[in-house]
């Protein structure tokens, strides 16, 4: 069960490579019922060194498909940042957006390094 951002983080950094976390970016969301058990975990993009594009349409359909109450989203940042971009800030909120007029709920949004993570709930940004 997922009920703070720690727990999130936990559940995700298996889903890394290890040897990729520090090499090619990937985004990743994490499908969850209404009581926060994880329903499951999609890599919705994988990319390159400096960025890679996550599509909202697959996000949610992802969700829908899995009968998500809420999502959580994560992507790393090879460089070992955990400051989120301005892109980062864009598309979680053009997210929040989508999962507003579908009734499913954005509860977080992590920045993962192999050092540690970023929350965007915790940091007062959600």
């Amino acid at each position: 069960m997922v009920q703070k951002s720690k727990d999130a983080y936990d559940c995700f950094l298996p889903s890394w490579n290890t040897d990729k976390i520090d090499f090619i970016e990937q985004f990743k969301v994490m499908l969850l019922n209404r009581a926060g058990r994880v329903l499951g975990i999609i890599e919705v993009s994988s990319g390159g060194l400096s960025g890679t594009v996550a599509d909202p349409k697959v996000v949610f359909s992802a969700a829908l498909k899995g009968n998500a109450s809420s999502i959580i989203l994560a992507h790393n940042h090879p460089s070992g940042n955990l400051r989120p971009s301005q892109a980062d800030l864009d598309l979680t909120k053009k997210i929040q957006r989508g999962g507003q007029l579908l009734d499913i709920t954005v509860s977080d949004h992590l920045i993962i390094t192999s050092e540690g993570f970023y929350s965007f709930t915790d940091e007062g940004l959600m």
